[in-house]
């Protein structure tokens, strides 16, 4: 059965079409057949993934990709349900519609959240409305420093994180200017290892259902 994985924040800035292209790709690497979708008007992920039909050849980028609205969702889900193992959602911000119906078809909502007081507080608008909808919630700590002591006061008392992180790394944002994610470009770096672990991460809450 095909499971849906929705990366929703209604901040901003926070890395969640960078998150949802690399968790596509490394779900990929282990043997998955994965439908990356856009649904947020800015298109990032789209441009970036026009950058790796133009590097690998249309129908060769490893991945399917569609662009799409939200109303349009349900439709998207039942021609793919039989035909794909992983449905990897890049949500628009501010809740929208459009993202609210990411999260409501989603088995797992991936929330992405940098380590400063104003994405803590933006970000329990986002779990609040998931919770709303019973649906599990992950927190992804981005762009994380792990031997800041402000970080750690910061995200102190924030639960529902997952034990893994992605830090602030050039690599990320370098990659994706090429189309590639750094398991493909980089794939013994500290930034590969890093999406290896969040994947791992991703792949239990999905198996466990917490």
């Amino acid at each position: 059965m095909m499971k849906i994985i929705t990366i929703a924040q209604q901040k901003g800035g926070v890395g969640k079409t960078t998150i949802a292209a690399h968790l596509a790709v490394a779900l990929k690497q282990r043997g998955g057949r994965v439908l990356l979708l856009d649904i947020d008007p800015q298109g990032s992920l789209t441009h970036w993934h026009s950058l790796r039909e133009k590097r690998f050849g249309v129908g060769y980028t490893g991945i399917t990709f569609n662009n799409s609205v939200g109303w349009k969702l349900n439709i998207t889900i039942d021609q793919s349900k039989n035909k794909y193992d992983y449905l990897v959602i890049d949500s628009p911000p501010h809740t929208e519609i459009d993202s609210k119906a990411a999260i409501r078809v989603a088995d797992l909502v991936l929330v992405p959240m940098q380590a400063s007081p104003t994405d803590v507080w933006a970000t329990s608008t986002t779990l609040d409305f998931i919770a709303g909808e019973k649906k599990l919630a992950k927190i992804i700590l981005n762009r994380y420093n792990p031997s800041s002591k402000t970080a750690k006061e910061v995200i102190s008392d924030v639960s529902n994180l997952l034990p893994s992180y992605l830090g602030n790394r050039v690599a990320f944002s370098s990659c994706f200017m090429h189309g590639i994610t750094v398991v493909e470009a980089e794939p013994n770096s500290q930034a590969a290892l890093e999406v290896r672990q969040l994947t791992d991460a991703v792949l239990l809450a999905l198996r466990d259902g917490n």
